[in-house]
């Protein structure tokens, strides 16, 4: 039984041995999706951190450290300052020598990784020197979420609970960074927002101040909407493209303008779908729940699916047991 039991084992490990030269030598045909003995990337754990570290100066006394009052206040913040600096430097170092190694899109335009390390000292510094700016404008958009909805109860509520917040804060820290042209972890930020809210909103999205997305679930904003003050979404308002242009080569064309322009004030309730580059939605117009545009509208409007009719019928009698 014993050498039985022996043998079924030495079989496994041959099994296992070669499956995994099978799965090594894969990694040489798919060099896409390896990273061996390549420029480090940016680290998700860290960035994550990061973010969360960011949300506490954003929302000081709410999260993680609640014993915060003016006398400490400066001493916790600027601790926190330095080991953001570090982290962020160090993040941003890693995803700028992964553009200059050729990997990245940009490095064909001329990114170059050899000075990467005083690069992300500027990034970084001009990126936090942006977070009392920063803090204006989110306080806007909980300004917003309070006088938009009428089941919040107090901005302290807002702030805690709703995931559209969650959504548009770590959005509006991303896009500053952007802004800088730092690769990948603005994406990396807004994925992991989208992971915790269901609310995928892209870096390069523009978006002006007092944002409010109500409920929020499967709300989609593409990379080249533009979206001007005062905007409110509802849950699984798409924000997107038609098509996408393709040069003689048959490759995408990137950086074209694909997305709309939401302009100030306006309403887009549940479900509706807005697409196209070119595709403007008029100031203080509302856009009813699943309606689906592709064309501009003009300011002052209200656009409505027409309302299907009902069928009643009556039911057949359930047999008795």
């Amino acid at each position: 039984m014993i050498a039985d039991l022996r043998g079924k084992d030495a079989l496994s490990k041959d099994a296992l041995s070669n499956l995994t030269g099978r799965i090594v030598e894969s990694y040489h045909d798919l060099d896409t999706i390896e990273h061996l003995d390549q420029t480090s990337l940016p680290n998700f754990q860290v960035v994550t951190a990061i973010v969360t570290d960011l949300k506490d100066i954003i929302f000081p006394g709410y999260h993680r450290f609640r014993n915060l009052h003016w006398t400490n206040a400066r001493d916790h913040v600027g601790e926190l300052l330095k080991g953001l600096y570090e982290r962020l430097r160090e993040q941003i170092a890693c995803a700028l020598r992964y553009e200059g190694s050729g990997r990245g899109i940009a490095a064909a335009a001329g990114w170059n990784g050899d000075d990467a390390d005083q690069r992300a000292r500027e990034k970084a510094l001009a990126f936090l020197q942006y977070l009392p700016e920063l803090r204006v404008i989110i306080a806007t958009d909980v300004e917003a979420a309070f006088e938009g909805d009428p089941a919040a109860h107090g901005h302290d509520e807002i702030i805690f609970c709703y995931p559209g917040l969650e959504a548009i804060t770590i959005y509006r820290l991303a896009h500053c960074l952007h802004s800088l042209r730092v690769p990948l972890i603005p994406r990396m930020m807004t994925e992991w927002a989208h992971s915790r809210t269901g609310i995928d909103v892209h870096p390069g999205a523009r978006i002006g101040p007092g944002f409010f997305i109500d409920h929020g679930t499967g709300v989609v904003i593409g990379e080249t909407c533009v979206i001007a003050d005062h905007v409110t979404l509802y849950q699984g308002v798409t924000l997107g493209a038609i098509s996408f242009d393709h040069d003689a080569e048959g490759n995408l064309i990137r950086g074209t303008k694909r997305h709309p322009t939401i302009e100030r004030e306006v309403v887009i309730y549940a479900n509706a779908t807005v697409l196209g580059g070119q595709t403007v939605i008029g100031a203080q117009s509302v856009i009813g729940a699943g309606v689906s545009v592709t064309k501009s509208v003009p300011p002052n409007t209200i656009v409505t699916v027409e309302k299907p009719s009902l069928r009643f019928r009556e039911a057949p009698a359930t047999r008795s047991a």
